[in-house]
């Protein structure tokens, strides 16, 4: 949090200073004892921020919750209702509720040792992603996981914690797409059965002014609506990761 506030203050500072003096940018002193320059913390703090929203999509419950909404609104039939904007924007708050305990305990355990020069960015980094590594083992499949030890010719570790970030993710990120694949078909099902009998009595009785789809949709929302949908769907992706 200091550096933030120093990087954004450095702009201001600059500007105050007299025109004809040159900018004094001054090194700022951590407490493991090394240097960094305010320039360079704002390099750092910008390749942070770039490669965030791939870090959210890829590493928490972010990618699971953002597919199964995906099918949700596709088996409603409601085109761009919600839009992107509000399945992300709930997408990104569930992911910090599930997410909060684990990313509080990578910055007891690797940021404040760092901070306060008890541990090297080496140790500090293995230390921190503990809890990380803790929380993909639990959601991979042995399958995906075997795929990227093949693949990266990396033998299999005696424990499933001595696992590196670079095999755990991408077999993560495959396992809950498969999962959100499963869930997204199951909530297709009851849907798909409220077309296909609304599609069977349109074409019997010769009603064809209208498609099927069409008088489908009140149907499935009054349906979803009735069974308070966004609640048990909202309640099970939440259970599905405290209680696997």
């Amino acid at each position: 949090m200091k550096r933030i506030c120093l990087a954004l203050m450095l702009p201001a500072a600059i500007a105050a200073q007299p025109q004809n003096a040159a900018p004094a940018i001054s090194l700022v002193q951590t407490k493991g004892g090394g240097t960094a320059g305010v320039p360079m913390q704002i390099i750092i703090l910008l390749t942070l921020l770039t490669i965030l929203p791939a870090v959210i999509m890829s590493v928490t419950p972010f990618l699971r919750i953002t597919v199964v909404l995906h099918f949700l609104r596709q088996a409603l039939g409601t085109q761009g209702t919600p839009s992107n904007q509000v399945l992300i924007g709930l997408a990104l708050f569930l992911t910090i509720l599930i997410m909060q305990p684990v990313v509080m305990d990578m910055y007891h355990k690797g940021w404040e040792p760092y901070e306060n020069g008890q541990a090297s960015w080496q140790q500090a980094f293995d230390d921190g992603t503990q809890p990380l590594k803790a929380f993909l083992v639990r959601y991979v499949r042995e399958k995906d996981v075997k795929l990227f030890l093949d693949v990266s010719h990396t033998s299999v570790p005696k424990r499933p914690s001595d696992l590196g970030l670079a095999v755990l993710v991408p077999a993560y990120v495959l396992s809950e797409l498969k999962t959100g694949f499963q869930i997204g078909a199951v909530l297709f099902l009851p849907f798909l059965i409220i077309d296909l009998v609304v599609a069977s009595v349109t074409l019997s009785i010769g009603m064809v002014q209208l498609p099927p789809i069409m008088l489908s949709a009140p149907f499935k929302i009054l349906l979803f609506v009735l069974v308070d949908g966004w609640n048990l769907v909202v309640g099970s992706l939440i259970r599905s990761f405290y209680q696997t």
